[in-house]
């Protein structure tokens, strides 16, 4: 509990400092006059891509050996997101859709496969971002990153590196980041990785523009991903604070005041806790699920 209250402290005490150095009062106006437009369309692609990573998430458990149906791996997904969403942590979710997605108390299959979604996931995103920052320190007459650019390639290729090295390992985590690593050479799996980086990815661009900023074309495989990435730090509230910290660090790259980047990333937040209501249908009537026999699959571990 101690814990939670500590998180939920940082995403408050961040975006208090942030109000405060940014001029809380240019954030509230670029509030107050975000165009519904874009935040409509902000909220579609979110949407789009609960639906295109539930379907991963089906992927992903069958290659294990836990048959979901589409219609579950889409309600259990949107009631992950709404407790990532509310819950400090951004974890709670994904705990609770590996528990109600168990059969016959094979709990241990169903954390793979939430994991092996989730892993997928950001593999779509880091690889979209290094893809950009190679494209923008390469091509001249962009965006000028600096030295910014090359901790970003430098960082990204360490992960690389350290996550095939552990691939190696002959035990359960070697073996479960192996098979994580040979559905990312499906093409499936890379076209659900596109379609939900790029609905992410523009869900932000929408909230920008709906805030009264146009990003640049460069910017949207390598800030915005950039971003999102702060969201994963895991003291805070759904990435609150975080998210808007890096937005303010990082829109003056782009011409834009530090108060755009805190209003862009306030309005985001709100999206994402939009689109992640439905779920709320699902916590008063909690169905019981209707996966499928997990057989045929041996445990990783």
């Amino acid at each position: 509990m101690t814990v939670r209250w500590l998180k939920l402290a940082v995403s408050t005490a961040c975006l208090a400092a942030l109000l405060w150095w940014t001029d809380a009062a240019a954030v509230v106006e670029r509030l107050q006059n975000a165009d519904m437009t874009w935040i409509t369309l902000g909220l579609l692609a979110i949407t789009a891509s609960t639906f295109a990573m539930a379907s991963r998430w089906k992927i992903a458990a069958s290659e294990i050996g836990v048959q979901i149906t589409y219609p579950v791996a889409v309600r259990e997904y949107y009631l992950a997101q709404l407790i990532n969403t509310v819950l400090p942590g951004g974890v709670a979710g994904d705990v609770t859709r590996a528990v109600r997605a168990r059969h016959t108390a094979d709990l241990n299959r169903a954390a793979q496969s939430v994991m092996a979604e989730r892993l997928l996931g950001q593999i779509a995103v880091l690889a979209f971002m290094f893809v950009g920052f190679a494209v923008a320190l390469l091509v001249t007459g962009g965006l000028e990153f600096g030295q910014l650019g090359w901790v970003v390639m430098t960082a990204l290729a360490g992960c690389i590196i350290v996550a095939v090295a552990v691939s190696r390992l002959q035990n359960a985590t070697g073996r479960f980041l192996r098979m994580t690593f040979q559905l990312t050479r499906r093409p499936v799996v890379i076209l659900h990785g596109l379609i939900t980086t790029l609905c992410l990815v523009f869900g932000f661009y929408a909230c920008a523009r709906a805030t009264g900023v146009i990003m640049p074309a460069e910017a949207l495989a390598t800030l915005i991903p950039l971003i999102l990435c702060a969201m994963l730090i895991p003291l805070s509230v759904g990435g609150w604070g975080w998210r808007e910290g890096a937005a303010a660090a990082l829109f003056p790259i782009i011409g834009a005041p530090a108060s755009a980047g805190v209003a862009t990333g306030i309005t985001y937040g709100v999206v994402l806790l939009a689109a992640a209501l439905p779920a709320a249908v699902i916590l008063v009537a909690q169905p019981p699920l209707d996966t499928a026999s997990s057989k045929g699959k041996p445990d990783l571990p």
